[in-house]
């Protein structure tokens, strides 16, 4: 009787998945596991104080030994920002094209982590020995250089991951997407395909982004005054864009912007842009030239609070202002959910004067995007024709809609997996399935804190910010149990104290009644006497005012 065969390929994420940003998938074969992506995303709305949510690694962290490494597609921050935070806990090599790993290079020496950490640089050709499990690799397009897709031939079959890619037939940069060995890939046979989905609800296909730059230039000569303009710090084809008009019109440019100067730095410093000498001036400079003569290359397309080009709008920057008559272009599409604070940056920009370029890239052509649209996702699923599709980087809507694109090209309704952060694809013997699921969610890093905010903390904070606190001190005495002094009553966020003096005598007289009950009912533990203060006094403040502020009873013996 032959053996049953216990060796299986699963294929899951643990970030990435109905959601955009801190992209994380894992593929394990065996004893064997590969992760492909570490990235971080920005907090909701609802995440008062978080600054940045990564992955949940549990998983990874039990399963430390069979780790075999982590491959980085691309250098953007919701593929290689989570790294600081991962490699303190799981000491893995590190694999990326030159400048994906300049941009790790430098959040590694910002955490301290650069000297204990193995980085491996790969080209398009490279190919790796990752236990069971070989990668090889395909250059592909998207907003930033060197952005490669990613083969794993394990045993059970090959599995692609595309990375964040489109088909730009002109790219800026003339770095091509490898068609030719992405059409071997599909023609040796693809077990799983893992595919962008970003674009999926977007019909067409996406522009080049070569069409931009003409774009830009014309806005340059146009503009009578300086120009300022704000895009993505990853994205290195629009920055040499910039450098290119300001060439043509003869501008000098300054960048302003910590992760901006960072990025230009790096990718100068590695050849990935050209500027000329003497082009680049400090920021201080800026009002010793004539305005005409004058560029800025600025972080904020996003409408973030603390960026370069906010802070400008709100003429608090400490180095440059804008004035009226300046021209900004917003040269980016807002991320979901920050479209208010992009409006809220282009009324304060307008206020004060200047002439603003904003919008969708389709109108203002100053912005394509970097992923492909409907007709390159079928075109990347016609190339490989995957037994299985599993659509991954994108929300869930985005997701469904690329399965359909890939009931249309051909592929089975039953052979598409759209699964959730931590829902694992098993394939054995050639035939796939949903299997069991591991631990996946998100990890809070606010300050230098990782993980010690939660849900609990994040109520609380939320309950704060609507209802504010009332802080009740009372001293009462070790011997006897009566009140030497208070009830002190303190509000914060809750009620303005001089104006809502009968409200808290009131409050102060309910808080004493209760403790002198509870006293002669011999209750004296300190969890009683807060638990029925809080009520007592609770119930009152609801009555009174429909709030429900936090109570926090400090009760001391002397």
């Amino acid at each position: 009787m032959s053996k049953k065969n216990t060796e299986k390929l699963s294929i899951f994420a643990l970030g990435g998945v109905g959601e955009i940003g801190k992209n994380m998938y894992v593929v394990q074969y065996n004893q064997d596991i590969v992760v492909i992506d570490c990235g971080l995303k920005f907090p909701e709305e609802d995440m008062l104080g978080i600054d940045i949510v990564i992955p949940d690694i549990s998983y990874l962290t039990e399963n430390r030994d069979k780790i075999r490494g982590i491959i980085i597609t691309h250098g953007h921050e919701d593929h290689i920002g989570g790294l600081p935070y991962v490699l303190k806990h799981l000491n893995v090599p590190v694999y990326g094209t030159r400048l994906t790993m300049g941009l790790i290079e430098t959040k590694l020496k910002e955490a301290n982590l650069l000297g204990e950490t193995k980085r491996i640089v790969i080209t398009a050709d490279s190919e790796l020995e990752l236990g069971t499990m070989t990668a090889t690799f395909f250059k592909t397009n998207h907003s930033i250089p060197d952005s490669v897709g990613v083969c794993l031939e394990t045993p059970e079959g090959n599995v692609v991951h595309t990375g964040d890619f489109k088909f730009d037939q002109t790219p800026v940069n003339e770095q091509y997407a490898d068609l030719h060995r992405m059409a071997a890939i599909g023609h040796k046979g693809v077990l799983a395909l893992m595919s962008d989905s970003t674009n999926a609800e977007r019909p067409g296909y996406t522009g080049s982004e070569r069409s931009v730059g003409a774009e830009i230039e014309e806005v340059f000569r146009k503009a009578k005054q300086r120009v300022i303009i704000a895009t993505f710090a990853s994205n290195i084809h629009r920055i040499q864009q910039v450098i290119d008009a300001c060439v043509t019109t003869k501008r000098k440019l300054t960048v302003i912007g910590r992760s901006m100067v960072n990025v230009v730095t790096i990718a100068s410093e590695l050849g990935y842009l050209h500027i000329p000498e003497g082009m680049l001036i400090e920021p201080e400079e800026v009002n010793k030239l004539a305005a005409d003569r004058v560029a800025i290359l600025s972080t904020g397309s996003q409408g973030e609070p603390m960026s370069a080009l906010t802070r400008m709008a709100r003429s608090t920057h400490r180095k440059v202002d804008i004035l009226p008559g300046d021209t900004v272009i917003i040269a980016a599409t807002p991320i979901p959910g920050n479209e208010r604070y992009v409006g809220r940056t282009v009324d304060e920009l307008m206020r004060i004067g200047a002439h603003v370029i904003y919008g969708p890239g389709s109108i203002t052509g100053v912005h394509v995007s970097g992923h492909g649209s409907q007709e390159e996702l079928k075109l990347m699923l016609n190339i490989m024709r995957p037994k299985y599709f599993i659509p991954v980087h994108g929300e869930y809507r985005m997701l469904r809609q690329h399965g359909l694109l890939a009931e249309s090209v051909g592929v089975s309704r039953e052979d598409i997996f759209i699964v959730d952060n931590g829902d694992v694809v098993e394939i054995q013997d050639g035939v796939a399935r949903k299997g069991s699921k591991v631990q996946a969610g998100n990890i809070l890093i606010d300050g230098l804190g990782v993980g010690d905010v939660g849900n609990i903390v994040l109520r609380d904070r939320k309950l704060l910010s609507q209802d504010g606190i009332l802080v009740v001190v009372v001293t009462l005495s070790k011997q006897d149990g009566t009140i030497l002094s208070g009830p002190d009553i303190i509000s914060r966020g809750f009620v303005y104290v001089r104006e809502s003096e009968g409200l808290l005598e009131e409050a102060n007289r309910i808080v004493t009644s209760t403790l002198h009950r509870l006293m002669n009912e011999n209750v004296n533990e300190w969890a009683s006497l807060k638990t029925h203060v809080k009520d007592a006094l609770g119930r009152f403040l609801y009555e009174q005012t429909r709030r429900r502020p936090m109570i926090l009873p400090i009760i001391m013996e002397v």
